[in-house]
């Protein structure tokens, strides 16, 4: 299967993790790789960390791209300067481009899925990129109002009702409605993305203590436990409202399929700091499959050849895995139709 890859940030250690990832040539066994980017950039990153070893095949479209070998196209201008570990202007230039150019073959379906590398949310946002981040962009493109932000490891899963909002606009965006439409993303998403029959949700509140029963606020008692009363109602077994501190300390979240969040922070302050060297950021809810580690551009360590892969590279054997329980999803309700 063909995967496309967005270098992301230039000024990141994007080209570090995914060449880290690509260098194990039993990769491509199971996957055709292919960069969107800058073979400039790539260049530049190779000899930088001393991985001269990594060969890429250059293409003008993932056509062409060759199955026993990591494959990359030319995106942006050739005029491009790499700044190791800043932000800069040409850097959100290209990140955009290259997302702008594999975003076209993805919604095209020429490749099995997309897998993105960390963007910088500010020096990305143009004209043509007003979105607080991937998630937005994606869904806009796809045309498809229906996303979810996914954070994902092996034990842990957690959505959010609420993404890339400012924290004062939270209360106003936690209705019954959204919260129904997420868990019925979140609890689908189980079933086929994950191949998990009946999944188990767990539901948190949004005020300290839940709440308290209305002492510290009422949007447990008018709003929550009313979402989940109807979601239990249409079959979908969610659990809640839980205060969020008790519960990842006491380590209840071990008992669930995945825990639905309120807003990003609480549901991703928990997720990295138990899974952030191997947290995969997923797109839950588009008719296509889009992955991508759990962390950012890491300005920071840039260049110095001690970032990590596992997220990356659990981030790519996640869309191969979704990928693959998509079409066993399909076949298992088609076979069911036909009885």
């Amino acid at each position: 299967m063909k995967v496309g890859i967005t270098h992301g940030d230039i000024n990141g250690i994007s080209y570090e993790i995914i060449f880290k990832t690509l260098i194990d040539k039993r990769i491509l066994k199971f996957c055709t790789p292919v960069i969107y980017g800058s073979s400039k950039a790539a260049s530049y990153h190779r000899t930088l960390l001393n991985l001269n070893n990594i060969q890429l095949n250059n293409i003008k479209k993932i056509e062409d791209a060759s199955k026993d070998m990591i494959n990359i196209i030319d995106c942006i201008d050739d005029n491009i300067n790499v700044e190791i570990g800043r932000s800069t202007k040409s850097s959100g230039i290209s990140s955009f481009q290259a997302l702008e150019r594999a975003t076209e073959d993805w919604r095209n379906k020429k490749m099995e899925f997309l897998l993105t590398a960390p963007i910088n949310k500010y020096n990305i946002n143009s004209e043509n990129f007003k979105f607080p981040g991937h998630t937005e962009y994606l869904g806009n493109r796809l045309n498809e109002e229906n996303q979810l932000m996914f954070l994902v490891n092996e034990h842990l899963k957690v959505a959010v009702v609420t993404g890339h909002i400012p924290v004062q606009k939270i209360p106003e965006n936690i209705t019954k409605e959204n919260i129904l439409k997420k868990l019925n993303l979140l609890n689908f998403s189980l079933k086929q993305d994950f191949g998990i029959t009946l999944p188990k949700i767990a539901v948190l509140g949004l005020n300290p203590h839940s709440g308290d029963n209305g002492i510290i606020g009422k949007e447990e008692i008018d709003i929550i436990i009313p979402a989940l009363e109807e979601a239990r109602e249409n079959k979908i077994l969610s659990f809640g409202p839980y205060a969020s501190d008790g519960f990842f300390a006491s380590q209840n979240y071990k008992k669930f399929d995945a825990i639905l969040a309120m807003y990003h922070d609480q549901g991703l302050i928990p997720f990295k700091l138990l899974a952030f060297k191997d947290g995969v950021n997923f797109t839950a809810g588009l008719s296509l499959i889009r992955t991508s580690p759990a962390h950012g551009t890491a300005y920071e360590i840039a260049g110095k050849g001690v970032a990590h892969k596992i997220s990356f590279m659990k981030a790519l054997f996640l869309g191969i895995d979704i990928y693959k329980n998509r079409i066993s999803y399909k076949k298992l309700n088609e076979n069911k139709l036909k009885i």
